[in-house]
């Protein structure tokens, strides 16, 4: 229960953090949003980190477990990070969530492969589901709507999605996002929830070292000097909401396993919407395909999240297509 809580708690303000960021790339470069999000993120773990040694004591986390942290640092908050960025602002994350939120499915079959954990068939459909929804979502066409005075002085431009490098990105994200989670679950397996917030500020303090080391190029540091104040407000936002759902995330997969904790993740696609509406709506893509495919995601996520058995008990279908869907799949 408590896993869930926090899993639904860390999708709510992944979703704000994301619509943030993608308020600030519309001006804004990826780089500048690289160069605050990953610092801000590891000055919000540093406090969270200091309180938790002084909760428990100085969390027990073995050399192998940090240096898969360390690992995640690198996957996630700088591949997965950038390649999300990068597909946002190409095509908005309407559009380009359905296919990032696809890292559940990178996520169950590594989990199953690396950690033995257990999938079964109609699990497997769900990943699917997920799939078809991504790619419905691909058929939006896009009407750009008029935009008032303020939105036309942040864009300058209406907002014209380009489709092939933001699924490239996002594809990119979903790989790099869905391998992180078994990394961070094999370092805090049995660890407990306070020592998840230890492994975040092990990941940032590794990101910030990557990004610290990339200032180094001369053409790094003028992209980061071109940095507008408005689009500076909105990366530091966030930086911090999405420091605290990484914090809440960690905290989840530390108490509850993944096939648990990463299909609840998607409800964000849910809270992303309506931050996008509330935040972007002259910088996105709206329609019936994007709110069908959002919808069919979801509908993925519960059939691999929820209990097989429970699922099945419920419906009652016919014993052959039951024993089936039943059938379950484990890894080494």
């Amino acid at each position: 229960m408590l896993g869930a809580l926090l899993a639904v708690l860390s999708a709510a303000t992944f979703a704000f953090n994301n619509a943030a960021a993608r308020r600030g790339v519309v001006t804004g470069t990826v780089i500048q949003a690289m160069s605050v999000t990953v610092p801000v993120g590891l000055v919000c773990f540093i406090p969270a980190a200091l309180v938790t040694a002084a909760v428990a004591g100085l969390p027990k986390l073995p050399a192998i477990g940090i240096a898969a942290m360390a690992g995640v640092g690198l996957m996630h908050f700088i591949i997965g990070r950038f390649c999300n960025y990068r597909a946002n602002q190409a095509a908005g994350a309407n559009l380009v969530a359905p296919v990032v939120q696809l890292q559940v499915f990178v996520s169950v079959v590594l989990a199953v492969v690396i950690l033995g954990e257990p999938c079964s068939v109609l699990q497997l459909i769900g990943g699917m589901v997920m799939l078809a929804g991504a790619l419905i979502t691909q058929r939006q066409p896009h009407k750009p709507a008029p935009a008032d005075p303020a939105a036309q002085v942040a864009s300058q431009r209406a907002f014209l999605p380009r489709r092939a490098v933001g699924y490239l990105f996002a594809s990119l994200a979903a790989l790099a996002y869905g391998s992180s989670p078994i990394l961070a679950r094999g370092a805090l397996e049995h660890a407990g929830p306070l020592t998840g917030m230890f492994g975040g500020l092990i990941s940032y303090g590794t990101a910030t070292t990557v990004m610290a080391i990339g200032a180094i190029s001369p053409m790094f540091r003028a992209n980061v000097a071109a940095l507008e104040r408005e689009n500076l407000r909105w990366f530091l936002y966030s930086g911090v909401f999405v420091a605290l759902a990484q914090g809440l995330f960690y905290s989840a997969i530390a108490v509850a396993p993944i096939m648990v904790v990463m299909p609840l993740m998607q409800l964000s696609l849910v809270f992303r919407f309506g931050f996008a509406k509330t935040l972007n709506r002259h910088h996105e893509v709206f329609g019936p395909l994007v709110t069908l495919g959002t919808a069919l995601a979801i509908m993925g996520a519960c059939m691999i999240s929820i209990d097989s058995r429970l699922i099945l008990d419920t419906l009652g279908l016919p014993a052959g297509l039951d024993a089936l869907l039943r059938w379950r799949i484990t890894g080494a």
